[in-house]
């Protein structure tokens, strides 16, 4: 017999009260339209959908994008930095569409400069 070797597991995302949702720090705001499979439209412009698209509804599960094309969708979203592709879309209630969040293109306030 092998002796048990401990598994430590991922750290779970923090976990919202009841009818919120927790979107990461990276998240921006915008209005997606999904014109066809790997091709869409952020914010009015042409955006690439990254192959491993995962896009939640407002009931946080998984939705396939094929049936939201077309719609204009006011979502949350996270772009897969190291190809600039759309990876991750949170479809927004009406109330979290109203709260305040990133816009894209949004300026944070620049870093200090390190003392030489």
């Amino acid at each position: 017999m092998l002796p048990c070797v401990g598994v430590q597991a991922q750290p779970a995302a923090p976990i919202a009260s009841a009818g919120q949702r927790t979107f990461p720090a990276t998240a921006e705001r915008g209005t997606l339209k999904i014109l066809s499979r790997t091709q869409g439209e952020l914010n009015g412009k042409p955006v690439r959908l990254a192959p491993g698209l995962r896009i939640f509804n407002q009931q946080n599960a998984l939705v396939f994008a094929h049936t939201l094309a077309g719609e204009p969708l006011t979502v949350n979203y996270v772009m897969e930095a190291s190809t600039g592709r759309l990876l991750t879309a949170w479809l927004l209630t009406p109330a979290e569409a109203k709260s305040s969040a990133r816009k894209r293109g949004a300026t944070a306030a620049p870093l200090p400069t390190p003392a030489l």
